[in-house]
């Protein structure tokens, strides 16, 4: 039984959806992903939203968000960016082999002038399907604050399940503890 691929360099690309071309981030997309991100109504959410583009700039060609990081296009612009990073899951020390690269967080960021049209729900159905089907994975999660309630309304259309909410635990850069929450499926559970 031949191995399943456990990095993106190991799929075909670029990839398809009824409207969608998912394709690796290059370097040169940083102008493009700035644009959406930069965004008051986008940044609001973000794990990290730099000052300016140059700090951004030199964050977006890091070789670790490149490995990580997925565009989104339709009709040939640049509609969003999608994360997934392949992980080990948690084992005991003498099973920790068996666990390496099992599982994938996951997520995604969808310009405003594309929100409302499905193109989310689209594109992350695409990586839960990648995630599961074509990398073999055993899980897959997606944490947000729980304030995102966009984003957490995507993650259960998607059928994952909610397995954590914490109470004001993650610091917002507005200076408030707010809730969050996160959200997994097995492959098992999954249907295509």
């Amino acid at each position: 039984m031949a191995a399943m691929p456990r990095t993106l360099d190991d799929l075909t690309w670029p990839r398809s959806t009824q409207r969608l071309v998912l394709r690796r981030v290059e370097p040169t997309d940083v102008d493009a992903v700035w644009a959406y991100r930069r965004l008051p109504e986008v940044s609001e959410w973000l794990t990290g939203a730099p000052s300016g583009f140059a700090e951004y700039a030199a964050l977006f060609v890091q070789p670790e968000r490149l490995e990580r990081t997925l565009i989104v296009e339709h009709q040939g612009r640049v509609v969003g960016d999608l994360y997934i990073a392949i992980e080990d899951g948690w084992a005991q020390s003498q099973v920790a082999e068996l666990a390496r690269g099992v599982q994938a967080e996951i997520g995604w960021v969808i310009a405003p002038v594309a929100q409302g049209q499905g193109f989310g729900l689209e594109c992350a159905r695409e990586l839960l399907r990648m995630s599961l089907k074509d990398l073999g994975l055993r899980r897959v999660y997606a944490q947000c604050f729980e304030a995102n309630t966009a984003s957490w309304r995507l993650m259960e259309k998607l059928g994952m399940r909610r397995e954590q909410h914490t109470r004001r635990e993650s610091l917002h850069h507005s200076g408030q503890w707010l809730d969050g929450v996160m959200y997994a499926l097995l492959a098992d559970e999954w249907s295509p």
